[in-house]
């Protein structure tokens, strides 16, 4: 009986009481929400880098925007700043010019202005010196002196100084030597230099006087003013005029 008892016990299905479904509930309710809590968190989570990493790549390119916005507005600066250099680099060049220009200006006045001054008893006649005697002597005397005075005798080469000198002391009998003599048939100016404007009286030079010499040349005021250059004799004493440049205080 008993051993029936224990064989009806090995037999019988096993009964699932209240604490059995409880069991299986509470395993079957952690195998089935564990995977959905793990799920969703991993679906947050790439949802959250995603986007994270949206904002940081549209954070870097409106970072980058702005570089290159301030990089363009930065250049934009250097240019102007470089073209406005330019410029004033050029008006400097300009007024530097201009500087240089009005000093030469103002030496070319200054020099003039001291360059106007002649030794006393000589005359200023268009910026040359020159001195009228007052006393004769012969040509070569007459040269003598000039050249100690750091001048010589006139050398003539235009028409307006020839005017000029005409009549220089304001009489018309004066006889004066200038710088023109005779070296071996020809004549020429006391600086070495060719006579190429000559203003002889009629029928000079005649090269007349005792032995057929006068290699030397005087002006005589009596004479028209473009006529009146005659050739005489070295050794006759003349008054003479000397010429020489200005000098500077």
């Amino acid at each position: 009986m008993q051993q029936m008892e224990m064989l009806d016990s090995v037999n019988e299905q096993p009964r699932c009481g209240q604490k059995c479904r409880n069991t299986n509930q509470t395993v079957y309710s952690n195998k089935e929400s564990t995977p959905p809590f793990c799920n969703t968190t991993h679906i947050t989570d790439q949802n959250q880098k995603k986007k994270l990493g949206i904002d940081y790549d549209q954070k870097r390119l409106g970072d980058c925007n702005r570089l290159h916005e301030r990089f363009n507005a930065l250049t934009r600066d250097k240019n102007l700043l470089e073209n406005s250099n330019t410029e004033l680099n050029n008006r400097i060049m300009t007024l530097e010019e201009e500087r240089d220009r009005l000093k030469m200006i103002l030496r070319e006045l200054s020099g003039s202005v001291t360059s106007q001054q002649c030794p006393t008893d000589w005359k200023n006649i268009r910026s040359r010196c020159y001195f009228l005697s007052s006393e004769s002597k012969t040509w070569e005397e007459s040269r003598r002196y000039c050249l100690s005075k750091g001048a010589d005798l006139v050398v003539i080469n235009t028409e307006q100084e020839q005017r000029d000198l005409y009549r220089l002391d304001g009489t018309s009998n004066l006889l004066f030597w200038i710088g023109l003599h005779d070296t071996g048939g020809t004549f020429k100016w006391v600086d070495g230099s060719a006579l190429t404007k000559p203003f002889w009286q009629s029928g000079q030079p005649d090269r007349g006087g005792p032995n057929n010499r006068e290699d030397c040349v005087e002006m005589y005021h009596s004479n028209p003013v473009l006529a009146n250059w005659n050739d005489a004799p070295c050794g006759s004493k003349r008054h003479w005029l000397c010429e020489m440049d200005p000098f500077t205080s």
